[in-house]
């Protein structure tokens, strides 16, 4: 190819450029691809041209894809999730109660972390962006775990946290209630786990999290604030501004995200996003038009089962 890699921030992210997303890649550009991402947390890819459709198709590169339900992707792929601010019908929403859940994702936060089965990488794609704020920031969350105080790592090592979606809509201001959060699905994951693509131990915190398994509810979101607040400190951050056409790609088993503020009244943000889960893809689901790709047998080695 070659891939022309360019780091970002402390080198958690990086820049990738020298390829087209939007043409088939032979084994050998897809491996080296592959690899490049696992290798960092954070990989921005400017000005990409890819559509739905080569969105999807790249993204299965990296794993099964997670599918949404229809009214979060606008009448699109069913493997595209509306991560922007705009209706059913591709209007800015005027649902006050859609405008707070999506207020939530303004938090520190690991996609998916509120499922039993967690995910890999997430692929955001631009297609509008506001004219001024809408950035995304990320976290590295294995540095931070490396940088904790000794104690603190022995505080928390063999703890779990509960994750819940409807706990992080709640703190971002939609209108829920403790008991109806009680009500709804939750999943627990330990606090500190050995990130598969590196082997370094990683935090897997974040604002769905809810409580800590085994501790007074308070005293447990308090550790997770303090958690949160020491991993989000200027050392491990890194933002991106958007332009159109844009991918960014992320690891979730190893970072943290938050979108920035922006005028969600008045300004479209159109932005979509696929979700690899954490197990190798079934050569079944492939498109045929681009079955040599594909190697399963191999993602072992890049991590993406966790």
């Amino acid at each position: 190819m070659p891939l022309e890699v360019t780091k970002l921030g402390t080198g958690f992210g990086a820049e990738i450029s020298g390829i087209d997303l939007t043409t088939p890649l032979t084994p050998q550009d897809e491996a080296e691809l592959v690899s490049t991402i696992a290798t960092y947390g954070v990989c921005v890819f400017r000005h990409t041209g890819l559509t739905d459709a080569s969105h999807v198709w790249f993204s299965r590169i990296l794993g099964n894809l997670w599918t949404v339900n229809g009214g979060r992707v606008r009448k699109r792929l069913p493997q595209l999730f509306d991560a922007g601010n705009l209706d059913p019908d591709g209007q800015i929403t005027t649902d006050e109660g859609v405008r707070a859940r999506r207020r939530g994702d303004r938090q520190w936060h690991t996609d998916s972390s509120f499922t039993k089965e967690r995910t890999s990488w997430s692929l955001l794609l631009a297609h509008e962006v506001p004219s001024s704020g809408g950035d995304t920031w990320f976290a590295d969350m294995r540095e931070a775990y490396d940088a904790l105080p000794e104690a603190m790592k022995l505080r928390i090592e063999g703890l779990a946290a509960e994750h819940s979606y409807f706990h992080s809509r709640m703190t971002g201001g939609a209108q829920l209630t403790e008991a109806e959060v009680d009500k709804m699905p939750s999943a627990i994951h330990p606090l500190v786990h050995v990130h598969p693509g590196s082997g370094r131990k990683s935090l897997y915190i974040g604002s769905h999290g809810r409580r800590i398994v085994g501790m007074e509810q308070e005293a447990g979101r308090a550790l997770l604030r303090e958690l949160i607040d020491f991993a989000t400190q200027p050392q491990f951050v890194i933002r991106h501004s958007w332009s159109v056409g844009d991918l960014v790609v992320w690891d979730n088993l190893c970072t943290m995200h938050r979108g920035s503020d922006y005028d969600d009244r008045n300004e479209r943000r159109d932005m979509r996003r696929t979700t690899v889960m954490a197990s190798p893809p079934p050569p079944v689901m492939l498109d045929p038009r681009f079955a040599d790709r594909f190697d399963p047998g191999r993602f072992a080695a890049f991590g993406a089962a966790a």
